[in-house]
């Protein structure tokens, strides 16, 4: 050091004594337009920059063989805990309901009356609609006075039966013209009550589809569509390696991201048929609708708990590492001595499940373990440290 001073001190004289001179002349070769002399006096310049660089460098190694103070690597820990883990499998379904249909006539002609409109709720069998019946009121009403008329006649041939009197022939025809009225009158009000439209289950109707006065077809023509908002569920396809942890009764959480909304429901039915193409079984979801507001084929995304671990260490997925050998392991910070300086220790562990950024790990760690989580990939084993925050929790 005392030979480096001499030699220093001498060039950043002359340096800071001739620099006025120095920029004078340059300006003035500048000026003069000489390109020789331009690039010899850039050569000086080099000359004097690389003299005036090895000396610094000179200057760094005497100041690091003198000053003893050491510039450690900064790094983040926590203190390993146990916690509740809980690992939830994660799937897509749409809504559907099983009461949501289009109602189609069972009759033939001119749709007279339609009773409600879009929006109502409705009962179970609550008139709809009314189909023309062509004539068939008016056959019903002559028949029923033919059917009186028929069955007086065979009242009075029972009684003359039973007294002895008239021909059994008699009886038993005024009998048989009585039935066969009675049945004709049961076949005419089964075909108009075709005529009368009703709803099938309890509802809301989503879309009065044919307007009244259009001639409909039975079976063909589209009515009315009704839909049941209180009976909804989800299907959905789960992997075969959940067959034994999803079953009926299992709870699940269901998002509906267009509702930012969140429900409870649980799992009405599981599949008890794998699908070779997949490898899957559905299962069915309830889902309660007491607002209304959930219809069919909304999307939602639901998470069912297959796995937890009531005391489990949990560390973030990113600061796991693995060697040569397929081993994962992290590092710990020891011999700390109450002080934020430390020493790193590698650390070979045993991983679980894993859910989102969090990883179970199974062995290796113990509780109050500090470990590295900010700096953890530019460490190495047995390398001092300086922690500059220490976490409490994750």
């Amino acid at each position: 050091m005392k030979y480096l001073l001499p030699i220093i001190i001498p060039t950043l004289l002359l340096t800071s004594c001739g620099g006025e001179k120095k920029q004078q002349s340059i300006n003035d070769i500048i000026d003069s337009g000489n390109i020789s002399i331009l690039r010899k006096k850039k050569k000086d310049i080099e000359i004097t920059q690389l003299n005036l660089s090895n000396q610094l460098d000179l200057v760094n190694d005497a100041i690091s063989a003198i000053d003893t103070t050491k510039k450690l690597s900064q790094i983040t820990t926590i203190k390993v805990t146990k916690e509740v883990f809980n690992h939830y499998l994660e799937l897509q379904g749409n809504v559907s309901t099983k009461q949501n249909i289009i109602i189609s006539p069972e009759f033939n002609g001119v749709l007279n009356a339609v009773y409600v409109e879009e929006g109502q709720i409705v009962k179970k069998n609550q008139l709809l609609a009314k189909i023309d019946d062509g004539g068939l009121g008016q056959q019903l009403a002559q028949l029923k006075i033919q059917t009186n008329l028929a069955k007086t006649t065979f009242e009075r041939q029972e009684r003359l039966w039973k007294q002895k009197i008239g021909s059994e022939i008699q009886y038993l025809q005024a009998k048989s013209n009585y039935e066969a009225q009675r049945e004709q009158i049961n076949q005419l009000n089964s075909q108009l009550a075709k005529t009368e439209v009703r709803a099938p289950f309890d509802g809301t109707i989503d879309d009065v589809i044919t307007d009244q006065g259009n001639v409909v077809a039975a079976g063909m023509t589209p009515l009315i569509r009704i839909v049941n908002l209180n009976e909804m569920y989800i299907e959905t396809n789960v992997p075969e390696a959940y067959l034994s942890s999803v079953v009926p009764g299992k709870t699940v959480y269901v998002d509906f991201p267009i509702l930012n909304k969140t429900i409870t429901a649980s799992v009405r039915q599981a599949g008890n048929f794998i699908n070779a193409a997949n490898r899957t079984f559905k299962i069915e979801i309830n889902i309660p609708n007491m607002d209304q507001l959930i219809k069919p084929n909304l999307t939602a995304k639901l998470r069912i708990n297959d796995y937890s671990n009531e005391s489990a260490f949990l560390i973030p997925q990113s600061i796991i590492s693995e060697n040569a050998d397929g081993e994962q392991y992290v590092y710990i910070v020891q011999n700390t001595n109450n002080s934020n300086i430390g020493v790193t220790k590698r650390v070979i562990i045993t991983t679980g499940k894993n859910y989102h950024d969090k990883v179970e790990v199974l062995n290796g760690l113990k509780s109050h373990m500090l470990l590295i989580i900010e700096g953890a990939r530019s460490v190495k084993e047995g390398q001092e440290v300086e922690i500059i925050n220490q976490q409490s929790t994750q």
